[in-house]
């Protein structure tokens, strides 16, 4: 039951939300559909967490071979669980933007969540690919309708991208389709394709996520998707949508396509880095905030793809929570560039400085935030930083396990080169900004940011629950995707 209110109440009160023609009536019907989605989710971790709670499976097309069966295991769980909290904070952070047609807008935020909990729930290879269209057809529309002077090119662009991948993703679901007869997801891992079928259907897929996530070169499409989207939608494409591409690769690709997977492990680890270095060093150079966010996200996305493919206990693990601290953070700061560019009408760091004088909790805020995504201990990201990269290290699955590990830190300090400058400039800068009139934060951003803040401290202070729920699904998943045993066969 857990499992199907997921969907059905983003879903239903997203469907319903079209009908409501005043402004604040919609808006209001979001936050309560949000926060009774997070009540759901929270049972199925705490008091409904029975199997027959987190499972449900109906008849579907079951002349073809598939069914409606959703399911939640520990990273779905986590995954649920981030994107619940993320759309209570989303539109309390916005309750003051003003958007037109308010309606279709909410209806479109809210079928799109349905469509992410579809994916995370989903273990029917043709239900996730619906899962996967829904959450992206109401974000087109999105980026479309409410977005920035280029939303038209920007948009298209997008289109192509996650069309083309969409398509690639598909023609590799029908391929396994037609050797297993069946859409589910255990027929899929029991597929036992040929090396050289593997291959060809890996990269189709690993195409789709890529994009997604996106990795270098597939990832042209973010930043100015980002720039040019509409805030609330940014946090949504950044914090929760990108994690349907690393997810991918762990439900369904990984473990149903494991030798392709093991063959080339090292060609997706160097352009995971490659686009690591490449998006470090594009952030350092940027003047705008929103800009140089996206870029970072980029750097931190390559590294959890570097990780799953070290295919080691330690790095898997670290994915799973790190896909959860990654989102609670990058919208964080999505939150507070958003707040600076309503005040002031700029988001360059060139025009800006000396704002902790005039909004201080604006800047603590900010650079708790700030330090998380540079994963600074007794910080959410910092337990899923380690073990990352601890597994990367102590990869068996490359030779190049030391230079990638290497490569990546390097990175890391970049993160915190770029990650502190863009503090110094915005809040302890020259003070241009003590000639302005500047406010503090309101209450509804108070709000917003102190729950991310909270969870940024618990998780970094105590992160074992989030060990916990990911231990048993990281070694099924590595039981499934070893491939050192087919190899020697």
């Amino acid at each position: 039951m857990i499992a199907l209110l997921l969907i059905v109440v983003p879903l239903v009160t997203g469907l319903l939300a079209f009908f409501f023609r005043e402004e604040k009536t919609a808006r209001s019907w979001a936050l309560l559909s949000a926060i009774g989605t997070l009540t759901v989710s929270v049972l199925g971790l705490t008091v409904l967490k029975a199997p027959s709670n987190l499972n449900f499976s109906a008849s579907w097309m079951s002349t073809i071979g598939s069914s409606f069966t959703i399911g939640l295991d520990g990273m779905g769980q986590l995954l649920c669980l981030l994107n619940a909290v993320a759309y209570v904070v989303i539109l309390i952070s916005t309750w003051n933007s003003s958007y037109r047609k308010a309606n279709n807008f909410f209806g479109l935020l809210l079928l799109a969540q349905a469509g992410m909990m579809g994916v995370f729930l989903a273990m029917d290879a043709l239900l996730f690919y619906f899962s996967w269209e829904l959450a992206l057809i109401p974000v087109y529309f999105l980026c479309s309708q409410w977005g920035g002077e280029k939303r038209i090119q920007v948009t298209f662009k997008f289109f192509v991208y996650t069309f083309l991948g969409s398509l690639l993703m598909l023609t590799g679901i029908l391929f396994i389709y037609s050797h297993t007869q069946s859409f589910a997801l255990e027929a899929f891992y029991n597929s036992n394709l040929p090396g050289a079928q593997q291959t060809w259907v890996f990269w189709l897929f690993f195409i789709a996520f890529a994009v997604k996530m996106p990795v270098f070169p597939f990832h042209t499409w973010q930043p100015d998707t980002y720039e040019q989207s509409p805030t609330a939608v940014t946090m949504v494409l950044s914090g929760i949508m990108v994690k349907m591409g690393v997810f991918g690769v762990l439900r369904w690709l990984l473990p149903v396509l494991p030798i392709a997977s093991y063959s080339w492990g090292d060609l997706v680890s160097t352009l995971s880095v490659t686009g690591m270095l490449y998006a470090s060093l594009i952030a350092m150079k940027q003047d705008d905030i929103k800009r140089l966010v996206a870029y970072s996200s980029i750097a931190h996305i390559g590294l959890m793809c570097l990780a799953i493919f070290s295919e080691s206990q330690m790095s898997m693990q670290g994915v799973m929570i790190q896909m959860f601290n990654h989102g609670i953070n990058i919208i964080g700061l999505w939150i507070v560039v958003e707040l600076i560019e309503r005040q002031f009408g700029t988001r360059k760091m060139s025009e800006l400085g000396g704002l902790a004088a005039k909004a201080p909790a604006m800047a603590i805020m900010f650079v708790v935030i700030a330090f998380a995504n540079i994963a600074l201990p007794l910080t959410n990201a910092f337990i899923g930083e380690f073990l990352m990269f601890a597994g990367i290290y102590n990869s068996e699955v490359t030779q190049y396990n030391v230079v990638l590990a290497v490569l990546a830190g390097i990175c890391i300090i970049l993160a915190a080169v770029y990650t502190l400058n863009m503090i110094r400039k915005i809040f302890f800068g020259d003070a241009q900004l003590l000639t302005v009139k500047a406010t503090d934060l309101r209450l509804n951003e108070k709000l917003a940011l102190g729950i991310l803040v909270v969870l940024i401290l618990w998780a970094g202070i105590y992160p074992q629950p989030l060990l916990d729920l990911t231990s048993n699904i990281t070694d099924a998943i590595l039981n499934k995707s070893d491939v050192m045993h087919l190899i020697k066969k």
